[in-house]
């Protein structure tokens, strides 16, 4: 990033902690807080941490003195935030922290990534209220400013929970160590109903999809699945119809035993687990595990993409759109050029740009400059659609 690129974003986002108050986290006076600051001489990323605010003001006042490319502040509470070393800030809980992110899903246009993450976070929405018993008062939702959601949970039975509750917890969600004999015996019910019914329906899914390629397309799925003799496939693909009518009965006792469908469901890269996976709430488990985390702080800027980071009232979820409702600069003209051809959304409209220099509104100029697409030019007077 040229000097001038980092000079602009820097007083892009010196205006906007002028204008806008930060939020402080909830005890912000337990609270360890980092930066990474705008040093265009450094080519390292370097991080101010260890650092803790008596109060909301002093955190605040920070803040538009230094302006960060990055805030960032503590799952944690602790005695002394602000001491040198972990052993000596004296840690005594942290929220539990969900993070979700469209890198760990799939690859592809900007706009495909957040839609794609945001439907993993409504999942995980759905099981942390529908099945686990968090109540949504003790929930913050927050997009992250890049390509995903955080889901803060701050109910006081959990803030002292240690890695190994959290770690059980995040299985829960991802669907990691499912045991399927015992969530096709009777003894599941009434404990894992959202699993339970999860995994019947992705039973039924995948017996739907095998059939749908006919017996000699499917008969040959089968005996491509380690564990599944030349024998065995045709007749569990003849029974396909009588365990599909079983399952509807509730009855799956038929496949509880069955050797095919146990090598159908172990085969780690296979049909079946894609589609158990897709019932999953998939957020990345270091960050629930990790009881230190550092997360992005809420209303303040990422620093690689310009974007607010934030906070979603759980039930404004379904209307919220990160590249309207998280934009904070505004339409006035500036040229940028890029090296490359984009296509973008922001604010409502769709942009093309070609290779070289183009005028695009304040508020995608400071994303393209901020994710490294392109390099500050200067101001325009009009904007390509």
């Amino acid at each position: 990033m040229k000097p001038a690129t980092t000079e602009f974003l820097r007083q892009r986002f010196a205006e906007y902690y002028r204008k806008e108050r930060v939020q402080a986290p909830p005890s912000v006076g337990e609270r360890e807080f980092g930066f990474i600051l705008f040093d265009p001489d450094s080519p390292e990323v370097r991080m101010r941490r260890h650092m803790g605010f008596g109060t909301a003001g002093e955190m605040g006042e920070y803040i538009r003195s230094i302006v960060p490319q990055h805030a960032f502040y503590s799952s944690a509470y602790y005695v002394a935030p602000g001491a040198g070393t972990m052993a000596e800030k004296g840690w005594t809980g942290a929220d539990l922290i969900f993070d979700l992110d469209a890198d760990h899903l799939m690859r592809g246009p900007y706009r495909l990534m957040l839609d794609r993450v945001k439907l993993e976070t409504e999942k995980l929405l759905g099981m942390l209220t529908g099945e686990l018993g968090f109540a949504g008062r003790n929930i913050q939702l927050v997009f992250s400013g890049g390509r995903g959601y955080h889901v803060h949970v701050r109910e006081i039975g959990v803030r002292g929970w240690g890695s190994q509750e959290r770690r059980e917890l995040i299985d829960y969600v991802c669907g990691i160590g499912i045991d399927p004999p015992w969530l096709l015996s009777g003894s599941a019910a009434g404990h894992l109903p959202g699993w339970k019914e999860r995994y019947i329906s992705t039973i039924s899914e995948y017996l739907l999809w095998l059939k749908g390629l006919g017996r000699e397309k499917g008969v040959e799925e089968l005996m491509g699945i380690p564990g599944i003799s030349r024998e065995r496939a045709p007749r569990f693909f003849d029974a396909i119809d009588a365990y599909l009518v079983g399952l509807g009965k509730g009855d799956s006792t038929p496949l509880l035993t069955n050797q095919v469908f146990s090598a159908i469901a172990g085969k780690e890269d296979g049909k079946f687990r894609e589609l158990l996976r897709s019932r999953a709430a998939l957020a990345d488990e270091p960050v629930t595990t990790d009881t230190r985390r550092l997360i992005r702080l809420p209303t303040t800027l990422h620093g690689g993409s310009g974007l607010r980071v934030t906070p979603i009232p759980l039930g404004d979820f379904a209307a919220f759109d990160p590249l309207v409702d998280a934009v904070v600069f505004s339409d006035r003209k500036v040229k940028v050029d890029t090296g490359m051809k984009i296509s973008m959304e922001m604010l409502g409209n769709s942009y093309q740009l070609g290779m070289g220099t183009s005028a695009v509104p304040e508020a995608l100029a400071v994303f393209l400059c901020a994710r490294g697409l392109a390099e500050i030019a200067g101001e325009a007077d009009h904007a390509p659609r």
